[in-house]
C-alpha cells in the first residue's frame, strides 16, 4: 500500500468531476433456462451450438476488430463496459478471464457511464466517457484496502467534496484508475495529464450513486470490491469500454 503522504491533498476534488450513479443489482447472466422442448433438439444441433459458443469466446463478445486488436496479447482479464447507446448513461459491465486462448465470462452487472454518453474524442468537461481500450494499473479510495491485488492507496484526499449532493459522498470510497491520460504507477488522483489538460483525466471505475457520471464508469460497492479483489497485475487487466455500436465497429 502506498503512503497517503504520497498523494497530493485536494487533487481528488477534480477527480472524475463526477456525479455518479448507484448501480442496479447484479444483472443475471445471459445463460437462461431452456424450455422443455429444447430437449427434443438433435445431437448435431446441440453440438453446433457448443461449437459456435466456443468460437465466440475466442474473442470478447460484441467487440469488433478495431478494439479487439487493441487488447494486449498478454492480457488475461478484461472488464467490458457495454454502453446502451451513444447518448445513454446506462451500461452493462462484464468481467472476462482468459485460459489458454479462450475467454470466459465470469459475471456481469449493471452500471453507469458519462451522463451524456460516449465519445471517441473525449474533452475535459464534455460529460462523456472515452471509448477505447485502457490498461488498469492502480487503485485506491477513502476506505481501507479490501484485499486489492492492484497497488492500492488509501487516502482521505480522494473523498468527494461534501458540497456535492449527499448521495455522491461515497462515490470514491473505492476506485480503480482507468489509464486514460494519466501516469501509470501513481495514485488514482495524481494530477499528471500526459496529453494535456484539455483531454481530461481522472477517469475511474468507482462506486455508483444511481445516475450518470462526468466521464467515469460506476457500479455498486459489492462489484467494486469484487473487481479490486480479482483484478491482478500479473494478468495485465484492461477495460474495453464504449457504446455498443462503437465497440462493434
Amino acid at each position: 500500500m502506498r503512503s497517503a503522504g504520497a498523494v497530493r491533498a485536494g487533487v481528488a476534488m477534480a477527480a472524475c468531476g463526477v456525479l455518479l450513479t448507484s448501480l442496479a443489482a447484479c444483472g443475471a447472466d445471459d445463460a437462461g433456462g431452456r424450455s422443455a422442448s429444447s430437449g427434443s433438439r438433435s445431437g448435431d444441433d446441440a453440438r453446433g451450438d457448443e461449437a459456435r459458443a466456443a468460437v465466440d469466446l475466442k474473442r470478447i463478445p460484441d467487440v469488433g476488430d478495431r478494439y479487439q486488436k487493441q487488447i494486449p496479447a498478454n492480457s488475461r482479464q478484461v472488464v467490458a463496459v457495454y454502453g446502451d447507446g451513444k447518448d445513454s448513461a446506462d451500461s452493462t459491465i462484464a468481467l472476462y478471464t482468459k485460459t489458454g486462448d479462450t475467454w470466459k465470462k465470469e459475471r456481469s452487472w449493471s452500471g453507469h457511464n458519462g451522463k451524456k454518453g460516449w465519445t471517441t474524442d473525449h474533452q475535459e468537461g464534455d460529460k462523456r466517457s472515452p471509448v477505447g481500450v485502457y490498461t488498469l494499473s492502480d487503485a485506491g479510495g477513502v476506505l481501507a484496502d479490501p484485499g486489492a491485488k492492484l497497488p492500492y492507496t488509501q487516502t482521505a484526499s480522494i473523498q468527494a467534496p461534501h458540497y456535492w449532493a449527499k448521495s455522491h459522498w461515497h462515490d470514491f470510497d473505492y476506485v480503480i484508475a482507468i489509464d486514460y491520460n494519466r501516469a501509470k504507477g501513481t495514485p488514482p488522483n495524481d494530477p499528471t495529464r500526459p496529453q494535456g489538460q484539455s483531454k481530461g483525466g481522472s477517469i475511474w471505475l468507482h462506486m455508483d450513486h444511481g445516475s450518470g457520471t462526468s466521464a467515469c464508469v460506476s457500479q455498486s460497492k459489492a462489484n467494486m470490491e469484487y473487481l479490486l479483489k480479482t483484478l491482478d497485475p500479473k494478468q495485465h487487466p484492461v477495460v474495453v469500454m464504449g457504446d455498443k455500436a462503437d465497440l462493434k465497429a
